[in-house]
């Protein structure tokens, strides 16, 4: 078996594309799966948002702000 030094040379000399593709299925298979109740209950929560956000109840930020702020929280 590989070792995960080994692996991970292997992927940083692979396409950029299927290094993505790499890193989201990693990603997605660390993740767990929701159950259907958890999908519809994410799903009116989204709608709730849009429609607030739609009817100017909400505003936005843009992201650079957003993670800016994160940062300067974490000390990062």
């Amino acid at each position: 078996m590989k070792t995960f030094d080994e692996i991970l040379h292997e992927a940083e000399h692979l396409p950029i594309e299927q290094r993505l593709s790499l890193a989201q299925h990693l990603l997605a298979s660390s993740e767990p799966t929701a159950t259907p109740d958890a999908e519809k209950a994410w799903d009116v929560i989204i709608r709730e948002r849009i429609a607030r956000y739609n009817q100017g109840q909400a505003q936005s930020r843009p992201a650079n702000e957003v993670f800016s702020e994160l940062d300067n929280r974490l000390g990062t």
